[in-house]
């Protein structure tokens, strides 16, 4: 399946389709979305919200979940706020999401079926990796952009003037609904 994707960049290069898509780092609209990796959102997300290419920073994990203050999002974000001139947050999670219900016990006996040898992760266990929190679930949506909301909007190193949001986006429709805090 790579091979077939190389090949049609190849072919895109080659025709200069690229030109249409020409923009610089800094995104025009000056915000920073944080979404779910979630395949349904790759075109719906910027439709629903009528962005083109160079409008935004779009920055993507698995249940658009912040959790650690030193993890790449956090960074990706401190990038685009300090750098790349960006003012708003908006932090978007989606309903019927893969992370909902997610179990770390669970995820570790897929591992081992898998074929990762249990000692290896009993090493990283031993090394400090609390797998219950790195590979926790959410049990509500809401609960856990209002979650992220928080940990954006009082990390230390993001500016006070920066606004934040958070929205659950249908992952049918594009309805984008508001996470108060």
């Amino acid at each position: 399946m790579i091979d077939q994707m190389l090949e049609y960049n190849r072919k895109f290069v080659a025709e200069k389709q690229y030109e249409q898509y020409k923009t610089s780092k800094y995104p025009d609209k000056k915000i920073a979305i944080v979404t779910c990796m979630d395949t349904r959102l790759i075109e719906l997300l910027p439709a629903a919200l009528g962005i083109k290419n160079g409008d935004v920073k779009i920055i993507k994990n698995a249940g658009a979940v912040i959790s650690d203050p030193f993890d790449s999002v956090i960074r990706s974000l401190l990038v685009a706020v300090i750098e790349l001139g960006v003012e708003e947050v908006m932090i978007v999670g989606h309903t019927d999401c893969g992370v909902g219900g997610m179990n770390s016990n669970q995820m570790i006996e897929d591992m081992i079926e898998r074929g990762i040898p249990r000692d290896k992760i009993e090493t990283m266990r031993y090394c400090g990796v609390n797998f219950d929190r790195w590979l926790a679930g959410f049990e509500n949506v809401e609960t856990s952009i209002r979650e992220s909301v928080h940990f954006v909007r009082t990390h230390p190193l993001i500016p006070a003037d920066v606004r934040v949001s958070g929205y659950v986006m249908d992952s049918v429709t594009g309805e984008m609904k508001r996470v108060e805090e």
